[in-house]
């Protein structure tokens, strides 16, 4: 089947006082867009930024790429543990519409198969509008295997990713129809009755 996609647009924020003051380079945000293209069929628009971990900074990213740039999703990476500066998850939920605490689950579900220290993590979702707010890890690894789940050495599915639910959830919100690749993560969608 020969169709044209709608463009998917995608907000990537992350969040960090030393990466966004220049002490070191951004790594959240390569490795976003980079699994981002592997995985979505659609052409993609993404608007990014990097601000330092000030709440206020955070939000106000967040609705801006919400409300103005009209992303259908918005990714966060960084500011998700237990320190003090550690304030993506206040922002979020500072600026979100509906909750999502599934994703957040499941993102501790997928990271416990890894590290023990997974607990650690505060990392949760919302929807603000017709958008999809997502906060992820902030090591370009552990992007990859939130959103992608973990899998076997042959390549079966053990833990869903959460991408696997997202382009229904977007869906269900009214964003852009999101078709994936499945080699890299199979979207699910109920089938139709």
């Amino acid at each position: 089947m020969n169709k044209t996609l709608a463009t998917v647009t995608i907000g990537l924020l992350s969040t960090s006082d030393r990466a966004s003051s220049g002490v070191y380079r951004d790594e959240g945000i390569p490795a976003l867009r980079e699994w981002l293209q592997a995985a979505v069929n659609n052409p993609v628009h993404f608007f990014e930024a990097l601000v330092p971990d000030e709440q206020s900074a955070i939000e106000a990213a967040l609705r801006r790429m919400a409300d103005t740039d009209g992303c259908d999703i918005i990714f966060t990476t960084g500011g998700t543990g237990p320190a003090p500066r550690d304030v993506t998850p206040e922002a979020t939920l500072a600026v979100v519409d509906k909750e999502m605490p599934g994703f957040g689950e499941q993102m501790r579900q997928i990271s416990l198969y890894y590290v023990p220290t997974a607990i650690l993590s505060r990392q949760t979702a919302g929807i603000r509008g017709k958008c999809l707010i997502v906060n992820l890890p902030g090591r370009p690894k552990a992007i990859a295997e939130t959103l992608g789940g973990v899998r076997s050495e042959n390549g079966e599915v053990k833990v869903h990713g959460l991408f696997s639910a997202i382009p229904y959830c977007v869906d269900l919100i009214g964003g852009t129809f999101i078709e994936t690749d499945e080699n890299v993560c199979k979207a699910f969608r109920p089938k139709q009755k």
